[in-house]
């Protein structure tokens, strides 16, 4: 087959079109063209009185090797790559069934740990995979009970539980990592077999929302107990059992789960979530090789979505194809800080993302839909383990739970600002850029519940961020709005704080990917610092488990 790349049509053009487009490109005759799918559709909206869409298209032709042969010149009609996931092997016929340890073991049931389970299930190594939280509906309905009633369980939240934190988000599916084995074609394909629309195949920026995660995830899960693994709910790890090997290395030999059970493992995978704080703690204190990262802060902020829409699409907002606006911006500050959007939610809500008692945290989430009215991201500013140091030290490593300790710093700033019960802080953007308190929404009325408290989050004595973060979004807001037309609008609304973008440490691992310093054991996904969102942790999952998988001795 032939791909075609760069296929550009009008946005409102007839179905026929893009056939008669790739027989002009190809310059073949009609009956040549046998058959052709869409393998990506994607748009160009620079000019928004003249929107084209952009489609990547695969070909069956006859005569295939004449059309490759003309076209040779043409960089954007190429052979089609081969896309298929292929496992690194099976378990073996004589491999051991036994509960002794050569079970691979997965800790954390998000996205990471869902792909990990799964392809070692595939495989035949029936893994056994243990998550702190609970199963995905009833971790639903916990969640609600913080958004509706501002009770929260800090075993099960956004942030814990079937799914892990990507089930309460945009479900954003597109990532911009290397991915030379189409490993993200994998992740597409198995969240379709687990009822996600097939349009997630082919269009560019794809999405499935909260609502439909949740039925998908339960049915993986199906999947990995068919195929003889198992899901534990309710089991948090509270230590590793680590010995020293014939080797002189040190190896994973087993856990103890909460309830005090331990469990023999000699393959561990730690595909543990960005606010699992007390499981880095212990893993820390075993002598677990970790090291503090860069991560982000900053607010969510939100405008009506028809504004977004208006501005990225000009006439044409509101098409279905297009469906609700999205954008991403950065700003270069003169304090040297960069400030850029992120997470952005369509047709979304600011939800509370918190898992600890007496602390407030942001995050965006929006469903299949897009139809809120509200738009927002988070609009946030990095920062280097120096700037949240712990030890008033100039020089030398930071520590490598430093990160946490200063985003809880600013979580409970901000539970304070609210004024308690999980409501959050709150400020209009106008008044933010002139440097005064609001004390009312205006014209955008925040979505974020259990609700918002006005307030000035900048307050001298009582800010809601450090004093460089605070100026680089100030500085930021007019810049983005040169870049999306309303975008500085005085009613938007700032919610406060937004500080989980990322795990602020990283577990070592080396190429091997096993940790650095513990034979056995295999950081993985965002927790243990090695992606960001659904698709590239999904990847990282399925990548240590084929690393687990060749160690463990599977058959090729």
């Amino acid at each position: 087959m032939l791909r075609i790349t760069e296929l550009r049509l009008p946005l409102d053009h007839a179905e026929a079109a893009l056939r008669a487009a790739i027989v002009e490109r190809l310059q073949v005759a009609d009956a040549e063209l046998l058959a052709f799918t869409v393998f990506r559709r994607g748009y160009d909206a620079r000019n928004r009185r003249a929107i084209r869409l952009v489609y990547t298209v695969d070909c069956e032709l006859a005569g295939e090797e004449a059309v490759r042969a003309r076209c040779a010149a043409d960089a954007q009609v190429r052979p089609t790559p081969d896309t298929a996931y292929r496992f690194v092997g099976h378990a073996p016929a004589d491999w051991r069934m036994a509960d002794d340890g050569a079970r691979p073991v997965v800790v954390g049931f998000g996205p990471c740990g869902i792909f990990a389970a799964l392809v070692l299930a595939q495989m035949g190594l029936r893994p056994i995979v243990l998550e702190r939280g609970k199963a995905v509906r009833e971790r639903t309905q916990d969640t609600w009970g913080l958004w509706r009633r501002g009770v929260l369980d800090p075993e099960s939240n956004v942030q814990f539980g079937e799914g892990g934190a990507g089930t309460f988000s945009d479900g954003k599916l597109w990532s911009q990592i290397s991915d030379p084995r189409h490993l993200t074609r994998k992740v597409l394909a198995e969240f379709v077999k687990a009822g996600a629309p097939e349009e997630i195949l082919y269009v560019a920026k794809p999405h499935i929302g909260t609502f439909r995660l949740v039925s998908m995830v339960e049915k993986m899960r199906a999947e990995i107990h068919a195929l003889g693994g198992e899901v534990r709910f309710g089991a948090r790890v509270t230590d590793v059992l680590i010995e020293a090997g014939a080797d002189g290395a040190r190896h994973i030999r087993g856990l103890t789960l909460e309830d005090g059970q331990e469990l023999r493992a000699d393959h561990v995978i730690l595909a543990l979530g960005h606010s699992a704080r007390d499981t880095f703690a212990m893993l820390q204190a075993r002598g677990v090789h970790m090291e503090a990262k860069p991560f982000s802060i900053g607010f969510r902020i939100e405008h009506p979505q028809s504004l977004i829409d208006a501005a990225r699409f000009g006439p044409s907002a509101g098409h279905p194809i297009l469906g609700a606006a999205d954008y991403k911006l950065v700003h270069h500050a003169k304090n040297g800080r960069s400030v850029y959007s992120f997470c952005m939610c369509p047709g979304g809500t600011v939800v509370a993302a918190t898992s600890e008692v007496g602390r407030v945290v942001t995050n965006g989430m929006s469903q299949y839909s897009r139809n809120e009215r509200n738009a927002n991201a988070g609009i946030v500013v990095g920062i280097a383990p120096q700037d949240y140091r712990q030890d008033g030290a100039g020089d030398g490593p930071v520590g490598a739970l430093d990160g946490i300790a200063f985003q809880r710093q600013l979580e409970s700033r901000a539970f304070e600002l609210g004024g308690g019960g999980y409501v959050a802080p709150g400020q209009l953007l106008g008044d933010f850029v002139k440097r005064q308190r609001s004390s009312a929404p205006g014209s955008v009325q925040p979505s974020y519940q259990p609700g918002v408290a006005m307030t000035d989050l900048a307050a001298r004595g009582s800010e809601s961020l450090p004093g460089y973060a605070l100026d680089a979004i100030r500085e930021a807001l007019p810049a983005f709005e040169r870049q999306i037309a309303g975008f500085a609008l005085p009613d938007a609304v700032l919610t406060g704080v937004e500080t989980r973008t990322s795990s602020p440490l990283r577990i070592t691992r080396g190429r091997d990917l096993q940790s650095l310093n513990v034979k056995g054991l295999y950081p993985a996904g965002e927790g243990a610092g090695y992606a960001g969102g659904i698709m590239s942790a999904g990847v990282d999952g399925i990548e240590v488990a084929e690393a687990v998988a060749l160690r463990i001795g599977v058959v090729r």
